[in-house]
């Protein structure tokens, strides 16, 4: 059984796939639950959604058409203490094919890493598709990659520049 439900369903814009759910968003049941993660301040303050929204406000995402989703639906933790076997590649991939979003954005590097089965990647939008599914790579929001989070959150707000693009607003 999912730590946390997949927020699937056809017709969303964007799909955001994170590695795995932390031990604080587990015990929330909530995506990002943790007080440290940047994902939920860095949805409104780069313009995915019009206004902030809380971990436990996570269902309404698909009204700003916003999903979420995993690559390791078994557990929680941090990358070093999850085991690469719980990873389900072939899982997400179908699910895209299934819901068809206009774009899925790895949420860590880790995590795009296993997808892609590649060692170094590069921030920002991909090659790759999965069917017409446009593919990006985004820095993780988590507490633990802060030091890099100044640098690297640009790439948050060049996603939400195509997103409102995408979405014709």
């Amino acid at each position: 059984m999912a730590i946390l439900p997949d927020l699937l369903q056809p017709e969303l814009t964007l799909v955001f796939c994170g590695t795995a759910p932390s031990h604080r968003s587990a015990q929330a049941q909530a995506y990002y639950a943790h007080k440290g993660n940047l994902f939920w301040p860095t949805l409104w303050q780069a313009g995915f959604i019009p206004e902030p929204l809380t971990p436990a406000q996570y269902p309404e995402l698909p009204c700003h058409g916003i999903g979420l989703t995993d690559l390791n639906k078994q557990q929680s933790g941090v990358d070093r203490e999850l085991d690469l076997a719980a990873f389900d590649v072939d899982g997400l991939r179908q699910k895209i094919l299934q819901y068809q979003p206009r774009i899925l954005a790895f949420t860590s590097k880790h995590g795009a890493s296993v997808f892609f089965q590649a060692k170094s990647l590069e921030y920002g939008e991909q090659v790759e598709k999965i069917g017409d599914t446009r593919m990006w790579v985004l820095p993780s929001t988590s507490g633990s990659a802060r030091s890099h989070w100044q640098r690297l959150q640009g790439h948050w707000y060049a996603l939400a520049e195509v997103f409102r693009e995408v979405r014709g607003n």
